[in-house]
């Protein structure tokens, strides 16, 4: 079985920045989202706590209603009472019986008395309950219509990008095979490294792209020879010459195009 040729610097060189051309057509795509899958989520989130209340306020609601029923019947229960604790009174045989009843018909006036307070009470939280309701309904209408505008603008992203985001995602993964493991582990390294995921940049006005350090024509013309790889001193990031990297740009422009 014939050895498989191992690949030339310039090929490498070629590899990685194709790679890196993939990989940061995934973060334009991913930048394109931007926030807008965490608006999302925070979004259901807030819709959710919102129903949850809504459950909760109601429930105490009904729960006030069932106090008041009850306090009605304690009422009720009272005046039959007092009604029949007065009929006693007109039969009795002595002024201590009779001054029992009346101890009686008064605790009963006073136990309505006090339900009827409790009744005024609960009413008032029933209307300040009911304020409190129809706030939170307000704002979860107004939560639901923006979480409804927010997932519609996400799936229309999503409608358009899905596909290639994940067509590029299986050749990134292609690429990467196409590399030896220690250069893969070292682009993966920088581009974590990096702000905006830039780990193999060509030479741009005699400096690595999106730097400022100038690099001296030695190191240039190593550059351009293609012999090594070679980094940045400054910010460690992989440099390739201009002219390689126009080559790759146009090759993989193609290829993006019929993703």
């Amino acid at each position: 079985m014939a050895k498989k040729k191992e690949a030339t610097v310039e090929e490498r060189l070629r590899a990685l920045y194709d790679l890196q051309l993939i990989d940061s057509r995934i973060d334009e795509i991913r930048n394109v989202r931007g926030e807008l899958p965490l608006e999302v989520r925070d979004l259901e989130d807030e819709v959710a706590g919102l129903n949850i209340r809504l459950e909760k306020l109601v429930s105490g609601l009904e729960l006030i209603d069932n106090d008041i029923a009850s306090k009605k019947n304690l009422i009720e229960e009272s005046k039959a009472l007092i009604k029949k604790y007065s009929e006693q009174q007109k039969n009795v045989r002595n002024n201590r019986e009779y001054n029992s009843l009346t101890k009686e018909v008064e605790f009963q006036e006073l136990e309505i008395e006090l339900a009827e307070k409790h009744i005024r009470e609960f009413k008032v939280q029933i209307e300040q309950k009911k304020e409190v309701i129809a706030e939170t309904k307000e704002r979860l209408k107004e939560r639901e219509t923006h979480l409804k505008h927010k997932k519609g603008e996400l799936d229309a992203i999503l409608a358009e990008t899905e596909k290639e985001e994940k067509a590029l995602i299986e050749k990134s993964e292609e690429y990467k095979t196409q590399i030896e493991e220690r250069l893969v582990f070292a682009y993966n390294r920088i581009r974590q490294n990096v702000k905006n995921g830039l780990a193999v940049v060509p030479i741009e006005r005699g400096a690595s792209g999106g730097s400022f350090f100038t690099i001296p024509p030695q190191v240039q013309v190593e550059i351009a020879s293609r012999k090594k790889v070679i980094t940045d001193e400054h910010s460690g990031r992989i440099l390739v010459d201009a002219a390689l990297a126009e080559e790759q740009k146009s090759k993989m422009e193609k290829m993006f195009s019929k993703i």
